[in-house]
């Protein structure tokens, strides 16, 4: 289970191990409440440790409520099930050195004593402590799942951020590496929720009303993020509402809010495009999943942007896009009850690899 930085519902998937490869047995959001989802976005440094705790109360009950219902769905009894693996939700990331830290809320106190069910959580702060960014950690599942024997691919997950994980074919025993690229969704729906109201532009239908700015787009480009080199990862403390007003400064006010979300769109497409040919330019194949991949009008970007590569929805080889990430804490729940390392060091920059995850007892 997890809550994205989208922070728009916790998803849920019900995963069976029982074969060699993790079989999706059934995934449903459930959404955030407004009042709550408002609360989790305006979250800041001056917001008072007293509201960050009440919150962490809320996220542990609905997250073991998400789970109630998907099992009650499945006429699953919770004494079949294993473990829960929840990420919560992320309300801090920040890896940069000298204090590197990161915060996920979601009490797995609750979840593991409402629901009778044994819970992983606090996925992240082990690889932070052994010098990695604490993320993506979706490349294990990745891994796992969508490795080819002879083509190198790249597994591209729209949230909130975007992030892609470089698998090398099999055959070439390379390395896999991954990070994030920058923002995913969350300034286009940030842009959409001020001005049409919406959470989300669906299908990008809105951006595709607007002219796209060569010039806004340069100046988004340039800043000093999308330079960085790998390991690297981002949030939304990082890409958020007020970056995007802070560099919408210099224009005055003279543009459309349309032309603005058209241009936001190609922006994530371009840096991911720029982030796959910088990193893996060998790649033949693109796999998308994650709630990005539902808007039609910034997968067309991505293969334009990417026209040498194949761009398709994870779907295409049998895995819901939707359910990936949330798949990817289970398997990483199960690593975690087997004291198998979770982490890719080529990912997060760690200094080795390390057990992930703490164990909550019902």
């Amino acid at each position: 289970m997890l809550s994205g930085t989208s922070m728009d519902a916790v998803d849920s998937a019900l995963v069976n191990f029982t074969d060699k490869n993790p079989v999706l047995i059934s995934y449903e959001q459930l959404p955030v409440d407004q009042v709550v989802r408002e609360k989790l976005i305006s979250v800041s440094k001056d917001t008072r440790i007293e509201d960050i705790t009440v919150l962490d109360v809320e996220i542990g009950q609905l997250f073991a409520k998400a789970a109630l219902n998907l099992l009650e769905k499945n006429k699953i009894k919770t004494t079949e099930v294993i473990a829960i693996g929840s990420h919560g939700q992320t309300i801090l990331h920040r890896p940069e050195p000298p204090e590197p830290t990161t915060l996920q809320i979601g009490d797995p106190n609750i979840i593991a004593h409402t629901t009778g069910i044994t819970t992983v959580a606090d996925f992240r702060r082990m690889d932070m402590a052994a010098g990695g960014q604490g993320a993506p950690l979706a490349p294990l599942f990745h891994k796992h799942i969508f490795s080819h024997q002879t083509e190198q691919r790249v597994v591209l997950n729209i949230g909130g951020m975007g992030n892609i994980t470089i698998l090398p074919s099999i055959s070439s025993n390379l390395p896999v590496i991954g990070f994030d690229t920058g923002p995913g969704n969350v300034l286009i729906d940030a842009w959409s929720n001020q001005h049409i109201k919406k959470k989300m532009d669906v299908n990008g239908t809105w951006a595709t009303t607007g002219k796209l700015n060569e010039n806004l787009l340069s100046h988004f480009l340039e800043d000093e993020y999308f330079k960085l080199t790998p390991p690297k990862s981002t949030g939304r403390d990082y890409f958020n509402k007020e970056w995007l007003l802070t560099k919408l400064e210099i224009f005055n006010k003279q543009l459309l809010p349309e032309d603005v979300q058209r241009t936001l769109t190609e922006l994530t497409a371009v840096s991911i495009a720029n982030a796959i040919k910088q990193s893996a330019p060998e790649t033949q194949t693109v796999l998308v999943c994650g709630g990005g991949v539902h808007n039609n009008f910034l997968m067309q970007s991505l293969m334009t942007n990417l026209s040498g590569c194949k761009v398709t929805s994870t779907s295409t080889c049998g895995v819901d896009p939707d359910a990936v990430e949330a798949m990817t804490f289970a398997l990483l729940a199960k690593y975690r009850l087997e004291k198998l390392p979770g982490n890719i060091p080529t990912v997060t920059g760690a200094n080795g690899p390390v057990i992930l995850g703490a164990v909550y007892l019902p």
